[in-house]
Formats: C-alpha cells, sequence, structure tokens
C-alpha cells in the first residue's frame, strides 16, 4: 500500500471488504446446509443446465478448496468446489448456476465476457509489474515509470469495471433458470438462492471499490510528485 491522500478510504474499504466476506462465508454456510427441493447436487444442476441451454460439450469438473468455483472460457469448462459440485444443497446449486451462466454468456460472446478474457493475462503480469514502476519513479524521480505505474492501475480498475456487468449478469441468468425448471421449490428456497448470489456480488462490489479508491490514491500520488 502506498502512503497517499486515499489511504484512510483505502483502509476503511479494506475493513469492508473483510466484512462482505464474513458475510458471504456466513450466507453460504448457512444455505450449504439446506437441502435443495430437488435434492440434486450442484454437479448435477450444472450439468442439468449446461444440457438444456445445448452446451453438451462443456464438462463439469470439480476441483479442490471452498468456493473456488469458476468458469474457465479457455479450456470450456465448469469448475466446481468440493462444497459445491457433490452437495445438494440451495446454496451449491445456486452456485453451480451462476459458472454455469458464464458458459451461457460465452456462447452468445457476450462482449464484457469477452473482454475481461482478453485482459486477464496481460493485465496479471502488469499488476505485478505496476508496485515497482511506481517505486522507482518515486525514489528515482522519473515521472515517466511513475505515470505508466498509474496507467497499469487504470487498467486493473478498468477490469473491475467490466466485471461488474459480468457476474451480475450470470447471477441474474441462474435465478432465472432455477426458476423456470422448479428447482428452487419453496418461497425459502428462492430466497435462500438469492442471498447466496447477492452476497457473491457484494464482493465484486468491494474489489471495484477497492481498486477505485487505490487508482484515486495513486493518481494523487502522481500528481504531487510532478
Amino acid at each position: 500500500m502506498f502512503l497517499g491522500p486515499y489511504t484512510i478510504p483505502i483502509i476503511l474499504v479494506f475493513v469492508a471488504s473483510m466484512l462482505i466476506q464474513g458475510y458471504l462465508s456466513r450466507t453460504y454456510r448457512k444455505w450449504g446446509q439446506v437441502r435443495n427441493a430437488r435434492g440434486l447436487t450442484g454437479a448435477q444442476v450444472a450439468r442439468m443446465m449446461l444440457d438444456d441451454n445445448g452446451l453438451h460439450d462443456v464438462p463439469v469438473q470439480a476441483v479442490r478448496g471452498n468456493l473456488t468455483d469458476h468458469y474457465d472460457p479457455t479450456k470450456k469448462t465448469v469448475n466446481l468446489s468440493e462444497s459445491v459440485y457433490g452437495v445438494a444443497s440451495v446454496g451449491a446449486m445456486a452456485v453451480a448456476a451462476h459458472e454455469v451462466g458464464h458458459a451461457m454468456q460465452d456462447k452468445v460472446h457476450m462482449p464484457a465476457l469477452v473482454l475481461r478474457g482478453k485482459m486477464a493475462v496481460p493485465l496479471s503480469l502488469g499488476m505485478n509489474l505496476a508496485p515497482w514502476l511506481l517505486l522507482a519513479g518515486i525514489f528515482l524521480q522519473l515521472s515517466g515509470l511513475l505515470w505508466l505505474g498509474v496507467i497499469l492501475f487504470g487498467a486493473a480498475l478498468l477490469f473491475h469495471v467490466v466485471t461488474l456487468p459480468v457476474e451480475f449478469d450470470a447471477s441474474r441468468r441462474a435465478l432465472v433458470y432455477l426458476d423456470s425448471r422448479g428447482l428452487n421449490g419453496t418461497v425459502e428456497g428462492k430466497s435462500g438462492a438469492k442471498n447466496v448470489l447477492t452476497a457473491a456480488a457484494l464482493t465484486y462490489v468491494a474489489g471495484f471499490a477497492m481498486a477505485l479508491v487505490q487508482f484515486l490514491n495513486i493518481l494523487g500520488i502522481a500528481r504531487n510528485s510532478d
């Protein structure tokens, strides 16, 4: 963390992010213990949703970890964590449907998803380099390096901006599908699925907020250095 005009907002957003992560963990823990109406595991829900949307060639795979679920657009695979893949809970059903939502986006080449995919690798490399550029720019008084670091942090902010509609749309697709197939069952089940996906969405909002205040902080440092 670089000390600058937005240091206090960064700390506040960091604390808020930790609270949101805790809320997500509690929410999933609650609904991860409630059996869904149809008694289908996360893997079964994902397979059904994929097949119903003509994505028969997309495999559903188990991966290690807790809430490490993701869709891999390069390998075209839906990857579900241990707490989702073989568990027949409301939480597992919601998470699995969300990841298939990304596969559906990929099928129609959703512009935001395509852009995010193209940005991921170069941005990862750039963000590893950005702090060093900023340090070199500050201590060597080289404004060119400093502003290059600012640009890389700006690219990270853009990545988060692109991520928000991708994640919100995947959750929307998940809830629409679960309702249309009657998988939510009771009102409680529907509420639980929505709560899980809303909690997950808040983590992306927190990620955007952190990227925003970090960018503004670095921008302030660069302006003061000039």
